[in-house]
């Protein structure tokens, strides 16, 4: 019988305090968060119990609220991996997370406080960039921060966190990283436009760029590989204009 693979999440998993099982879930979201373990991973108890000198009980009980999350998988005979998602299943996603970012800007541009726009302004200043450096991984994760830091001011925070949920869903996928350099810059040109409308206080606009920068993503995931769950290695796939 082959020995057992090593999993690929193992490596990326940091243990600064050996014995706190407290930070056990922190960590396991930070590396599924940052693409670090694809979709598919194997997520070993064991191992990572002894990773984290604590018995598998905390392990287990991480695993179970990311679970809940979306974020890992269980089968009673392949044990936990991190979650996959359908075509189908992504696309579902990016019309919930549409939705709800749309209820929430207009209340967000009215409420909206200095300190609101300047966090906006600093989120788009990072993928500017991401842009510059070419950098996919960047501005994959930027481009959540810039969308969330668009409603956090709108104060629902039940729906805020719900969008924060929906995000968490789909980015062990990585979307972005599969976007060509010329269709990033694409998109960000929307994500200048969204800006300059939030600081203007133009709900109207604001609404109707974001409407047109979901209309690009969906061309985006429309393209992606079917098997979305064991992403291809890179292509470069073109937004038409």
């Amino acid at each position: 019988m082959p020995p057992r693979r090593r999993s690929a999440l193992l490596a990326t998993l940091v243990v600064d305090q050996p014995g706190r099982p407290q930070i056990i879930l922190g960590e396991l979201r930070r590396v599924i968060l940052d693409g670090a373990a694809p979709p598919g991973t194997v997520i070993p108890l064991r191992e990572i119990a002894e990773l984290f000198g604590v018995s598998h009980i905390p392990v287990r009980e991480a695993l179970k609220t990311l679970i809940g999350e979306g974020l890992v998988t269980h089968e009673q005979h392949a044990g936990y991996s991190v979650a996959q998602l359908t075509a189908d299943e992504l696309r579902e996603m990016y019309v919930v997370r549409q939705t709800l970012e749309e209820a929430a800007l207009a209340l967000a541009v009215v409420n909206a406080s200095a300190a609101d726009r300047a966090a906006l302004t600093a989120a788009n200043d990072l993928l500017e960039q991401a842009i510059h450096d070419d950098d996919s991984t960047a501005y994959n994760r930027h481009s959540r921060t810039f969308h969330l830091a668009l409603t956090r001011p709108s104060r629902m925070f039940r729906l805020v966190h719900m969008l924060e949920a929906a995000w968490n869903v789909t980015e062990p996928i990585q979307p972005m990283v599969h976007v060509a350099q010329a269709d990033r810059e694409r998109l960000h040109g929307d994500h200048n436009l969204m800006l300059d409308a939030f600081l203007d206080r133009d709900v109207d606009r604001l609404l109707a760029i974001a409407r047109r920068h979901h209309h690009r993503l969906e061309q985006v995931i429309a393209t992606l590989p079917t098997d979305i769950g064991l992403l291809l290695p890179r292509e470069d796939i073109s937004i038409p204009q």
